[in-house]
């Protein structure tokens, strides 16, 4: 059995970080999944997130969106 290598686990945890944004926004705000996804996408939030570097994959999802809610201009 092969162990996953470190971008895998990236990957796997920046998806997992991903579809639970969509789902706070679209709780919180009652939109549809296809405008809750662009605002996450959109977020200054994605390109940290996506930086494996900083590993902000790494932090809950509840604590992602405080971020994402927090400093909608940027991180």
């Amino acid at each position: 059995m092969n162990n996953p290598t470190h971008q895998q686990i990236a990957t796997y945890l920046t998806d997992y970080a991903l579809s639970e944004l969509v789902k706070y926004v679209m709780e919180d705000t009652g939109c549809t999944i296809e405008q809750a996804m662009e605002r996450v996408y959109n977020s200054p939030l994605m390109p940290a997130l996506q930086d494996e570097e900083n590993e902000l994959y790494v932090q809950s999802p509840a604590y992602l969106y405080e971020l994402m809610n927090l400093y909608p201009e940027g991180l």
